[in-house]
C-alpha cells in the first residue's frame, strides 16, 4: 500500500485476523432508511475501491477545506456542522447502514451539497483511499470506548492509526477528538502526545468549537454527570 507509515502493519494485521474498532450490528432499519440507502447512495456516496484515490477538489467541484469524519453515528451532528461550515467539504466514514440512510436522507432533505459518504472500515479508508498531506482536519466524536480492559486493542484511537491519520493531514491540519469516557480521554491523550508529528493546541483539554451541536447521546451523559473531554492536536 502507498504511503503506509511505519508499524500499520501490526494494525492491519490484526484485522486480517477479525479484530476490529466496531462490532456489525444488524441494526433494524426504517423504511426511510432502507430507501434512502438504494436510491441516495449512488448520488452521494463513495464507493469502497483501494485503487482509487480520494480528490476532494474533483469530488466537490471547488477547493477549499477538507475534513473527515471517522464513526459518524446516525449522523445528524454531522449533518449540523456541514450546514454551520459551508465553505468545508466533508466525508463522513460509518459502517452501519441505518446511519448511513439516515445521513443521506438528511442531506437531500436539506439540500447540503458539502458533505459525502463512504460506508467501510475507516482504516483502510484512510490507509488506501486517502492521499497523504490532502486533510485538513480529522473528526472522532465519540468513538466506542471498549471500557473493559481486554477490549481495549479495539479502540479506533491507537497509535498506528494516530500516525496513519497523521500522515494524511497538511501542515497544520487537526486531530478533534471528543468523548465522554474519562479514562478513554486520557489514554488519548497520551497517544497523541507520543506522536512526533502532532502538537496540543490547548492545555491539554480543548473547548467545545461553536459549531460542533451538543447531541442528545452527549446531553445525556451530561445529565448523567460524566465529563466532557475534547482534544484537539495539530500537525506540525
Amino acid at each position: 500500500m502507498e504511503d503506509t507509515p511505519a508499524g500499520l502493519k501490526t494494525t492491519l494485521s490484526a484485522r486480517e485476523i477479525g479484530i476490529r474498532s466496531y462490532v456489525v450490528r444488524s441494526g433494524r432499519m426504517t423504511d426511510m432508511q432502507k430507501d434512502a440507502l438504494e436510491r441516495l447512495y449512488p448520488r452521494f456516496g463513495i464507493p469502497w475501491n483501494p485503487d482509487e484515490k480520494i480528490n476532494a477538489e474533483i469530488l466537490f467541484k471547488r477547493t477549499g477545506p477538507f475534513v473527515v469524519e471517522i464513526g459518524f453515528g446516525m449522523g445528524l451532528a454531522t449533518a449540523d456542522i456541514a450546514q454551520a461550515l459551508p465553505d468545508t467539504s466533508f466525508l463522513g466514514i460509518e459502517v452501519h447502514a441505518p446511519g448511513v440512510g439516515k445521513l443521506l436522507s438528511e442531506i437531500e432533505s436539506r439540500q447540503i451539497e458539502n458533505l459525502r459518504i463512504c460506508r467501510h472500515d475507516a482504516v483502510e479508508i484512510v490507509d488506501s483511499m486517502i492521499e497523504a498531506g490532502s486533510v485538513d482536519g480529522f473528526h472522532v466524536f465519540f468513538p466506542d470506548p471498549w471500557p473493559k480492559k481486554r477490549h481495549h486493542k479495539r479502540r479506533i484511537m491507537n497509535p498506528d492509526f494516530v500516525r496513519l491519520l497523521t500522515s494524511r493531514l497538511r501542515l497544520g491540519g487537526y486531530i478533534y477528538f471528543v468523548t465522554d469516557w474519562e479514562e478513554y480521554a486520557e489514554a488519548t491523550l497520551e497517544v497523541l502526545m507520543s506522536e512526533p508529528g502532532l502538537s496540543n493546541a490547548y492545555a491539554p483539554w480543548a473547548k467545545r468549537e461553536d459549531w460542533r451541536p451538543v447531541t442528545k447521546f452527549e446531553q445525556r451523559a451530561l445529565n448523567e454527570g460524566r465529563l466532557i473531554r475534547e482534544l484537539k492536536f495539530v500537525k506540525n
